[in-house]
């Protein structure tokens, strides 16, 4: 008796793949807009602490996250942007708005760790409370704020990988216009409601899967 080999239906191989696009951005949307909202708020709170010496007593010193570093902050908006351009662009363009943002994520994450030891800003604060150039932090200790910065950054990171991989599936917001800004024409071909793949190919076209033309 003949094998008999089963072979995958394509129609439940696109819609397997347009179920993973849908997922994929609604992450990427999440985890990108969450990253950036939590490495903005960590650059504003409270990294380090310490004494200086000023005149024989212990003066206490404090440092936020953006006196420490402006990295986090700056890359936290760069990869917001990016996330935003991403549908925005398409093919390469795309491509190239992905790796940004996930190099942004990458960037917040290394710019944390490091800001975590770093004591240069007490060092600053300590010569200008004690008049002595040369004087240094003492006591010097970190909160968890730049570790909260770290898993902004990881998210971030996470959304850019996400694009990287899915990207091609998604829809462009710019793909309903030509050149020249008059609306694309619709595909006469009707969508069937139905069928989710079509849904996802018709809104990727730029089209209006429900056909109601607007006004």
């Amino acid at each position: 008796m003949d094998s008999v080999t089963a072979v995958p239906h394509p129609r439940s191989a696109s819609a397997a793949s347009a179920r993973a696009g849908r997922l994929s951005l609604g992450l990427a949307l999440l985890s990108g807009a969450l990253g950036a909202a939590v490495a903005l708020l960590a650059t504003r709170q409270r990294w380090s602490q310490g004494t200086a010496t000023v005149a024989g007593g212990a003066f206490p010193l404090t440092a936020k996250g953006s006196d420490v570093t402006g990295v986090p902050a700056a890359l936290a908006i760069v990869g917001l942007a990016a996330l935003v351009a991403v549908f925005a662009v398409r093919r390469a363009g795309r491509l190239a708005v992905s790796a940004l943002l996930a190099l942004s994520g990458a960037g917040i994450v290394v710019a944390a760790l490091m800001g975590a030891s770093d004591d240069s800003a007490l060092d600053e604060q300590a010569a200008k409370a004690s008049g002595d150039t040369s004087a240094t932090v003492a006591s010097f200790t970190h909160t968890a704020w730049p570790y909260v910065a770290v898993v902004g950054g990881v998210l971030i990171l996470l959304a850019g990988l996400l694009a990287l991989r899915y990207g091609r599936q998604w829809p462009a917001m710019s793909g309903r216009y030509e050149r020249g800004g008059a609306p694309r024409r619709r595909n006469a071909r009707p969508v069937d409601p139905d069928r989710p793949e079509e849904i996802w190919k018709a809104l990727d076209r730029g089209e209006d899967p429900t056909g109601v033309d607007p006004a």
